[in-house]
């Protein structure tokens, strides 16, 4: 059972979080010339048969640049919220501080077959990697889809990966049950896929800062929505088999802003708090990992100069604030449009995950007065 109706996102509904603007999109590609695309793979139902079905899983790719990564890497820092996940290539960005692949989201037992893939296509893209110049690092997150999906047979390929990557582009991000969020849960509903926006006025450079989200977290009596304890007055709506707060979380901050690794940790901290912000507590078994980028600079493979000037935001005043809020408010309304644009799905053995009640929610907003309708 898939319910494929279109939802809306939440500030079309009349939910705003925060108070910056968004960019046009209110997605992560609002950041110019960063990219998403996404392969979803769905088939068969009924019963459990593993390594065969049912398959309700995916891959997302997210490009930094239109350009050769491992020739033009972007400065990037992450932070471990809390580290029960697996996480590849993370020891690289920590160390270098630069990521030089394509991002890619997947569910958790595909990561050693994504992270082949990524290193195929990079190959493809730079026959001299391991003979003439380094290797390179492929950067691969995920979350557990193993309620709905038949994770053992690991049914993401290395076309896929392919396929995920090429798709790429800019423009309005699909999301939901689409990609690596095909199989997720959030805040015991239906999971997936969000992103959204923040653009600094003019006066503090016009900068983006946009977040995507990979949700698979939270109990139910824990989802905050806009300030409102919407999941305890849910909790008893269809209620999931099990009330967990474990589960994972991916965090990806795009930025135009000049930054290097160093400042984008901060940034990266700080999007915790807008995944706080929704009701998550990264719990005991919770996997959440925030990854911050800036394609504002390249930094060259192969460049023989012994000294690079960069430039880099101011760190005292208005603008690191800025930066700051922009990514706390993005991380929390990708979270919240992850729920929105997410889809009923069933899984193997009747499992089912049911999409957030949009008419349930949007009155429990009205009435405590934080939904703004447009007369």
């Amino acid at each position: 059972m898939s319910d494929g109706t279109a939802r809306p996102r939440a500030r079309d509904a009349g939910v705003i979080l925060g108070t910056m603007e968004p960019g046009p999109l209110n997605a992560i590609t609002d950041v110019p010339d960063v990219r998403v695309g996404h392969v979803t793979l769905i088939e068969g139902s009924g019963p459990l048969e593993r390594g065969r079905g049912p398959i309700r899983t995916g891959v997302t790719a997210i490009l930094p640049h239109g350009g050769n990564l491992f020739r033009e890497k972007v400065p990037a820092g992450l932070f471990v919220l809390n580290g029960f996940g697996k996480c590849f290539g993370q020891e690289q960005i920590e160390e270098f501080g630069a990521i030089e692949s394509p991002i890619m989201m997947t569910g958790t037992m595909n990561v050693g077959i994504v992270a082949d893939g990524v290193a195929e296509y990079m190959m493809r893209h730079n026959p001299d990697i391991a003979v003439t110049t380094s290797t390179a690092n492929a950067l691969v997150t995920e979350c557990s889809d193993a309620y709905l999906n038949d994770m053992q047979g690991r049914h993401v390929r290395q076309q896929h990966v392919r396929e995920a990557i090429e798709r790429a582009a800019g423009g309005p991000v699909e999301e939901g049950t689409i990609g690596a969020g095909t199989g997720m849960s959030l805040y015991g509903f239906k999971g997936g896929i969000g992103t959204a926006s923040r653009r600094l006025p003019d006066e503090l450079g016009g900068f983006t800062v946009g977040a995507m989200v990979l949700g698979n977290f939270g109990r139910r009596d824990q989802l905050m929505i806009a300030g409102v304890p919407v999941g305890r007055a849910l909790v008893d709506w269809r209620p999931p088999e099990t009330m967990r707060d474990t589960g994972s979380c991916i965090v990806l901050l795009a930025t135009d802003a000049p930054m290097l690794d160093r400042t984008l940790r901060r940034l990266a901290r700080r999007a915790a708090l807008g995944l706080a912000r929704t009701g998550s507590l990264a719990g005991n078994t919770s996997g959440d990992f925030i990854v911050a980028f800036s394609n504002a600079v390249r930094l060259p493979h192969d460049s023989e100069e012994l000294m690079v000037t960069l430039q880099h935001v101011t760190e005292g005043g208005h603008l690191i604030d800025a930066l700051i809020q922009a990514s706390v408010e993005a991380t929390e309304e990708a979270v919240i449009n992850t729920l929105f644009r997410a889809t009923t799905l069933d899984g193997w053995d009747d499992h089912v995950r049911y999409a957030l009640p949009l008419d349930l929610t949007l009155d429990l907003l009205r009435k405590a007065g934080a939904l703004h309708e447009t007369p």
